[in-house]
């Protein structure tokens, strides 16, 4: 999969570095397209992230695409890493049926260690950018119980970042922006409206078909119907 447009690499030229500029990880879902909107409004430069990692469907990674040229991020890289051949989520092993109740608990669609995976290639690519500012759209109120979606992790993250890198070693400050982190699925919602995303453009479902239709059944879809419900904000999505 090749990223969406022409990237620049090598370390970042000093008139780069001296731009507000940041890194958002997108995933072509509501929350990733909401914090994109969110960090493109502060005056962000964006550079946006998505991975095929090996899950269930690939299809969210051309709605990121689309995500990241409408909103106008700089640039979309698209990276290819195997966390499909570990396997031990719902969404990375076929042989693993994706739930449609609630049994509690961690449910098995978590993907071990996924953003922190996700979050290390974010901070390198910011290293090489410039940037000092990662975003994620990661939420602990209306989510499924992830445990690296809670602001401890975050809070971790962002500490061991400002250890590991050479702009930290040098005294500047690398930060993890997670704006969701605390809002309802609700909240989220009507400040993406606000900012003008297209929630059409997004996708949430974990059985997510390749022309784009969620089952509405899973866990994920069940959270984003509530939301929008709540916002009373009508459902722009696709339901099989």
């Amino acid at each position: 999969m090749s990223d969406s447009s022409s990237v620049t690499t090598g370390s970042a030229s000093p008139a780069r570095a001296a731009q507000k500029s940041a890194v958002v990880l997108l995933s072509g879902g509501l929350d990733s397209a909401t914090v994109l909107a969110m960090a493109i409004a502060e005056g962000y430069q964006c550079d946006c992230l998505s991975f095929d990692y090996g899950q269930r469907h690939a299809t969210e990674l051309q709605f990121a695409s689309d995500l990241a040229v409408a909103l106008g991020a700089r640039t979309h890289r698209v990276v290819s890493i195997d966390l499909g051949s570990f396997g031990g989520s719902a969404l990375t092993d076929m042989d693993i049926a994706v739930p449609t109740d609630d049994p509690g608990g961690i449910p098995v669609t978590y993907v071990p260690a996924r953003n922190t995976v996700f979050l290390s290639y974010a901070l390198a690519l910011a290293e090489v950018t410039g940037a000092m500012d990662i975003f994620i759209g990661v939420n602990a109120v209306d989510y499924s119980g992830y445990p690296d979606c809670r602001p401890e992790f975050i809070s971790a993250f962002e500490t061991m970042a400002n250890l590991a890198t050479r702009v930290g070693v040098e005294g500047h400050r690398l930060t993890v922006h997670s704006p969701l982190i605390d809002l309802t699925k609700a909240e989220i919602i009507r400040r993406g409206v606000s900012l003008g995303v297209d929630y059409s453009q997004t996708v949430s479902c974990y059985q997510l078909g390749t022309d784009g239709s969620a089952c509405g059944e899973c866990d994920s879809c069940r959270i984003r119907k509530q939301g929008f419900m709540d916002a009373k904000v009508q459902d722009p999505t696709l339901y099989r």
